[in-house]
């Protein structure tokens, strides 16, 4: 069991994670049970209703179809609430299984470089200083390249994370090439012998190219000092956008090689059905979610962990 592992398996975190998504739950699989009291029959009306439910949650319409058609492969007439509820965490298992794949770093890569996108708000400050202390406690040095040059506020905000974790974070000032302050991050990284270097870069508007072109001259001046950097570009996205949040992912994965994704804002969202419109439509990996406030709650993504949170009763 690897360390990331071992993290995710502490007591409560099963728990906050059910309490996480309990208003996208409420919505999807609440009261399913009853529907299905004096039926035998899994017929068009609990599809319809199964279907609403699903597309409330954001699950979209081609996971929702996978969905409903692997109910009726495995269940055909004659399904009982239970197992339908049963039936339904293991067809949303079967959606998301293939992206449960976590962030492996690799130790012969120093620094592995982790370059993190996403737009304003999303979390992605607040992911990487959840990152930081995450791979200090498996025992692995990191520094933080405070990329996003545009805000003051974002730079204070890893410095606060690098002195709570005990990271440097390398910054330059307000306004600078954010190109260079990565490149000068990683001068210093590959000096210190540094494990991970984490790469922060400005939130962008997903639709403005020049920005987008700004994120294509990090990775080419990354690239330049190292063939295989970044080793992962995680793009960071806010569950509660729902189908925004899909739009985006779009976005970035025409623009730069966007090798994971990190969904935050799970904990206060009705829409964490979004992670099954994310899987089916993309299959981009799911590295880690974010449930709640506290360093811990940036957890490494599990199907089966999450499916049965979206459908505990």
């Amino acid at each position: 069991m690897s360390e990331s592992e071992k993290t995710d398996k502490r007591p409560g975190l099963m728990g906050r994670l059910r309490n996480g998504l309990r208003r996208t739950r409420s919505g999807l699989t609440e009261g399913l049970a009853t529907l299905f009291v004096g039926r035998r029959e899994l017929d068009d009306e609990l599809l319809e209703e199964l279907e609403m439910r699903l597309l409330q949650a954001d699950v979209g319409m081609e996971a929702t179809q996978k969905v409903l058609d692997g109910l009726v492969e495995r269940l055909g007439a004659g399904g009982t609430g239970e197992t339908v509820l049963e039936a339904l965490r293991a067809e949303i298992v079967n959606v998301l299984g293939p992206v449960e794949q976590p962030l492996e770093v690799d130790a012969a890569k120093r620094p592995f470089v982790i370059l993190t996108v996403g737009v304003n708000g999303a979390g992605k400050t607040t992911t990487i200083g959840k990152l930081a202390a995450r791979f200090q406690k498996e025992g692995r040095s990191v520094m933080v390249a405070a990329g996003d040059t545009f805000r003051a506020a974002a730079v204070d905000q890893l410095q606060q994370w690098g002195e709570r974790v005990g990271c440097p974070v390398i910054a330059q000032p307000t306004g600078s090439d954010p190109a260079s302050v990565v490149y000068d991050a990683h001068q210093a990284a590959r000096a210190r012998g540094v494990d991970v270097l984490i790469a922060d870069t400005a939130g962008r508007l997903h639709t403005q190219d020049n920005l987008m072109e700004e994120l294509r001259k990090i990775r080419r001046v990354l690239g330049r000092q190292d063939g295989d950097a970044p080793h992962e570009t995680l793009l960071v996205l806010d569950g509660g956008n729902g189908q925004n949040a899909l739009a985006q992912a779009e976005q970035f994965g025409r623009a730069v090689n966007v090798t994971g994704l990190a969904v935050t804002k799970l904990d206060g969202t009705a829409r964490g059905g979004v992670l099954l419109a994310l899987a089916e439509r993309l299959q981009v990996p799911v590295r880690y979610i974010g449930v709640g406030e506290q360093v811990d709650d940036l957890r490494t993504f599990r199907a089966s962990d999450f499916a049965e949170a979206l459908t505990a009763e």
